[in-house]
């Protein structure tokens, strides 16, 4: 039996400013139905061109660098893990399935997981898929021995595979894996530790593997230029069936006046997040444009550590002055929903009795004046002018400010680049020094990192906000397999958060994209994820 121990694995905190640059740096996307109906046409599918709105990443399975954007577009089409999200479906949270494990167990212990390994899968370059394939990459990612480990890749994979300690071989198709405390979302993790072919990776090297990539995915790597374009191909032997399109290109269009004039032009069929303004001209054109709800939340951080924040009533008087539904219907053109509580609607912690804050100026007022605030004050907050998941940053931090100044709460609005504030907030700091940051982030597509976002003594900025009772909750959930036990502490957490108002609630967005009227077969599931598999491109 192969035994693999590394006691250094347990350094899972200090990776998590690399993690949590990858995470904000996510990209918004959303749920719904299908585009258009699955039937119909022969093998030949087509090639889907995609108009993405930041750089593309680096396709070497984890290190990416492109946020949930680039994963979802490239390294889950190349790649996958023991586990991935279903994403066939459009009318609730997308769950964990089996994808290279068809089964798990866990032990007594709640650290002891025996993944029984999906036989018969082959990677794109041949090489059949086993427990030491399993082995090679965990060694790749959490082994500072292996002749394949960089410290860019351990920084990576910490985020998801920090926690594990030991991992053996029990036989060609089962592997144990052992987590230093027990951890619930073992599984969803999982779904991020993506593997790759190790007679690739042998063959090239740890430092060229990114130019020549090779996973089990439905999409085979072509050829990339850097950072702006890469062109993927079908993979006929995947083992869940070959998908329909011929070619899948990913182009990174950041601009988005760029990325709707190439849908008119025919320089791509599908596009991320469109302008909401360019909206009701390209349905005019017959595009079609997909939304759904999902794991998104759009806020202000306050610093809850600083007067005049560091009083409840004085957050909730903010929470009450911010007009929602104009600014998800006359601003965002419905691409987005009014969120009236911390839990983002697209996910099983959202519960509607908890949508608190509508507007209400009155009620607004009458809590400053009983702060100690009669006339306001005067505050400020930084805000991105673009980046992942930002939606359009400016024009909404300017729309709250309009709402709040109606209170007599006076917000200056101090503009950086998403990696400047990112980069700061890793540090535990606030680009350009203001009491409060714009941006949007991810509650539960990655369970690991809900204790950094609300959790006490987190090693990023976070506001200073610290709940001892939401510590608790978050703890027992995190180390609970249980779903719907793991469920019910986190919607208890979540209420908490709504109650002590640590941040403005803004918007939940509905991940839009537009797609010519030739693209076919695609289900927009909850997820910042997509599955491209049923998609066609009709000639």
């Amino acid at each position: 039996m192969t035994h693999h121990h590394h006691p250094h694995l347990s350094r899972r905190r200090a990776g998590l400013s690399a993690v949590l640059l990858l995470s904000l740096a996510v990209s918004g996307c959303g749920t719904g139905t299908a585009a258009d109906d699955t039937s119909g046409g022969g093998r030949s599918g087509g090639t889907l061109v995609i108009g993405a709105t930041g750089k593309l990443p680096n396709p070497d399975t984890v290190i990416g660098g492109a946020g949930f954007e680039g994963k979802r577009l490239v390294s889950f089409q190349i790649y996958e893990g023991l586990t991935r999200y279903d994403l066939s479906r459009g009318d609730g949270p997308s769950e964990i399935t089996g994808a290279l494990a068809t089964s798990w167990k866990v032990a007594q212990d709640r650290r002891t997981w025996t993944f029984t390994l999906r036989k018969g899968v082959k990677f794109q370059d041949g090489t059949g898929f086993d427990a030491d394939a399993v082995l090679f990459n965990l060694d790749r990612y959490l082994d500072k021995d292996s002749p394949q480990y960089t410290d860019a890749l351990g920084a990576a994979a910490s985020e998801y595979a920090g926690d594990i300690t030991s991992y053996s071989k029990l036989g060609e198709d089962k592997v144990r894996l052992v987590t230093r405390t027990p951890n619930g979302h073992f599984p969803q993790d999982l779904a991020h530790v993506l593997i790759a072919s190790p007679t690739a990776v042998r063959k090239t090297g740890t430092e060229k593997f990114s130019e020549h990539p090779v996973g089990t995915g439905p999409f085979r790597f072509v050829r990339q230029q850097t950072g702006e374009q890469i062109e993927l191909a079908r993979f006929d032997g995947y083992w869940r069936g070959a998908p329909r399109l011929e070619k899948l290109v990913v182009k990174a269009l950041p601009d988005a006046a760029a990325r709707t004039a190439a849908l008119r032009s025919g320089e791509v069929n599908w596009i991320e997040y469109p302008n909401p303004d360019d909206i009701p001209g390209l349905k005019a054109d017959g595009a079609k444009v997909v939304t759904n709800s999902y794991d998104h939340l759009w806020y202000w951080i306050l610093d809850t550590a600083a007067k005049p924040w560091d009083d409840p009533r004085v957050r909730r008087a903010a929470n009450y002055a911010v007009d929602r539904e104009a600014i998800a219907e006359n601003l965002l053109h419905g691409t987005a929903d009014p969120a009236h509580q911390a839990a983002p609607r697209g996910t099983f912690a959202y519960d509607k009795s908890q949508d608190v804050y509508t507007h209400d100026p009155a009620k607004a007022r009458r809590l400053l004046a009983e702060a100690g605030y009669p006339k306001g004050f005067s505050t400020s907050v930084t805000v991105p002018t673009g980046g992942s998941g930002n939606l359009v940053p400016v024009p909404i931090a300017e729309a709250v400010q309009r709402d709040l100044a109606a209170v007599g709460i006076k917000a200056e609005i101090r503009t950086t680049d998403w990696s400047t504030l990112i980069g700061a907030e890793a540090k535990g700091e606030v680009a350009r020094g203001s009491q409060a940051i714009a941006q949007s982030t991810t509650l539960f597509q990655s369970e690991a990192l809900l204790p950094l976002f609300i959790g006490t003594g987190s090693p990023f900025w976070t506001g200073h906000y610290s709940n001892p009772r939401v510590d608790k909750l978050l703890a027992s959930a995190g180390a609970e397999a249980d779903r719907a036990a793991r469920e019910a502490d986190y919607t208890r957490a979540l209420k908490l958060v709504t109650e002590d108002a640590p941040w403005l609630f803004v918007v939940n967005d509905r991940n839009p994209r537009a797609l010519s009227p030739k693209v076919r077969g695609f289900v927009q599931p909850q997820s910042w994820f997509i599955d491209l598999t049923t998609v066609r491109v009709d000639s």
